[in-house]
């Protein structure tokens, strides 16, 4: 079996986008587009996914080990499932095989970068469901310098939170180890909540929740998110002079006002 999606099904499972790329076949979004990516809103990029007819890209209700801390990354997906002992005993043969080492859930770790979201699909189990503790965080921590999304559970909460420029969006919080559940795969499609995500979407961790954006789309959200907020800036202090009506700005511009802000945004760009 393959524990790890190969190259060109990762290629074939993600055809729309055709930037850059992993060995490993994952999209690899630009740099300039993640960092940019940190000053969006969730509501500003869930308005270009549903434009595009995306509905289900959306999860709430999280539980962030760091507040206020944006998370922003390339997804590298993984599912675990309920512990089954022959499925099981052939990920472990297939692990050793590769010469895998330490728990499954460390094998996920193992393959991440700079800038990577751990995504990891265990079933939101919280007891028994902790996917990692305060070293498993480090590690995750010194080699993505993003964080993680778990529909799941963490332990060592304590130690986790002292963690710096990193962020969990996790289920929930036990003292327990994870135990009684097996690795179906990394870099797969995984079911987050009501959102679908696949390897190499872009993830936005804001206090609102996440968001995963097709890497696709990454770049159109990011410029779609500027726009508005050039809009809001030139809005603004047309209001503050006094030479539009609140009524005026808080529509669909007319030419007159289009043309406007097509001119100071020439002035203040240059």
């Amino acid at each position: 079996m393959h524990i790890i999606t190969p190259p060109e099904a990762l290629i074939e499972l993600t055809r729309l986008y055709q930037g850059e790329r992993y060995p490993d076949g994952r999209p690899r979004v630009a740099d300039d587009i993640i960092e940019r990516m940190k000053l969006v809103t969730t509501e500003e990029a869930w308005g270009t996914l549903r434009h595009h007819g995306y509905h289900n890209q959306f999860e709430g209700n999280w539980l962030n080990t760091h507040p206020g801390t944006i998370l922003v990354g390339r997804a590298v997906t993984t599912m675990f499932i309920p512990h089954r002992p022959d499925f099981h005993d052939l990920v472990a043969e297939t692990g050793e095989n590769d010469k895998r080492i330490g728990g499954q859930n460390s094998w996920v770790i193992d393959t991440l970068h700079l800038n990577d979201v751990m995504v990891v699909d265990i079933f939101g189990k919280i007891k028994d469901g902790t996917f990692v503790g305060d070293n498993l965080s480090a590690s995750l921590r010194a080699r993505t310098k993003a964080g993680a999304v778990i529909h799941g559970g963490i332990r060592d909460f304590q130690g986790v939170s002292q963690l710096t420029d990193f962020a969990i969006f996790c289920r929930g919080l036990d003292p327990t180890a994870i135990a009684a559940v097996t690795l179906a795969g990394i870099n797969m499609p995984i079911r987050i909540g009501e959102a679908t995500v696949l390897p190499g979407d872009v993830v936005l961790g804001t206090p609102t929740g996440v968001i995963f954006i097709p890497p696709h789309l990454a770049q159109e959200v990011v410029e779609r998110s500027e726009d508005i907020r050039m809009r809001d800036q030139f809005g603004k202090q047309r209001l503050d002079e006094g030479r539009y009506t609140p009524g005026e700005i808080d529509r669909a511009w007319p030419q007159n006002i289009e043309d406007d802000f097509q001119n100071w945004l020439k002035e203040n760009q240059g």
